[in-house]
């Protein structure tokens, strides 16, 4: 090559394994590229202080502090100051836990439901936006939020097969 010659960088080759081996692993691959997903929505957008937590009590209702710590995977304290920054602002309302006269219930107000809204709109625009130059189609999006559904909220056996016989049925 010349020196007066330019060069474009490659395209990255999108069926290597990210993990390296010869042998791709995909379920380290799915590993991997959810991690990566979950990273390059915390570059791209400005998400909010507070949105996993009020996205944990969308999901599982009013919770204690200590029961969203243990769901967050965070220590008590560091789910108090959360909390107190969600009270600040309006997302949460802290109120007397109706068992335990000495902790409190955590519940998202309205303001708390729009702010998620708005949360959850941005990232399926971002992912849409993502989505336009590829060649996926609709069934594949689909297989592939049902993956990830079945990893995150894992369903018995028995039933699973069922849903995937029903699936092929139709």
């Amino acid at each position: 090559m010349h020196s007066d010659e330019v060069t474009q960088p490659s395209e990255p080759d999108r069926s290597a394994s990210p993990t390296g081996g010869a042998t791709p692993d995909p379920t380290g691959d799915l590993a991997i590229y959810a991690v990566r997903l979950v990273r390059l929505l915390r570059r791209e957008l400005d998400l909010p202080a507070g949105s996993r937590v009020l996205s944990i009590l969308d999901a599982e209702g009013p919770q204690g502090i200590t029961a969203l710590a243990r769901l967050d995977g965070c220590s008590q304290p560091t789910m108090s100051g959360q909390i107190a920054y969600l009270v600040e602002r309006g997302l949460v309302s802290r109120t007397p836990h109706p068992e335990d006269a000495r902790s409190s219930l955590i519940t998202m107000t309205d303001q708390g439901r729009e702010s998620l809204a708005t949360t959850r709109a941005g990232v399926s625009r971002l992912l849409r936006e993502r989505l336009v130059p590829t060649d996926h189609t609709a069934e594949e999006l689909a297989t592939t939020v049902a993956l990830l559904r079945d990893l995150i909220e894992p369903q018995p056996a028995a039933t699973a097969a069922e849903t995937r016989t029903e699936k092929g049925n139709k």
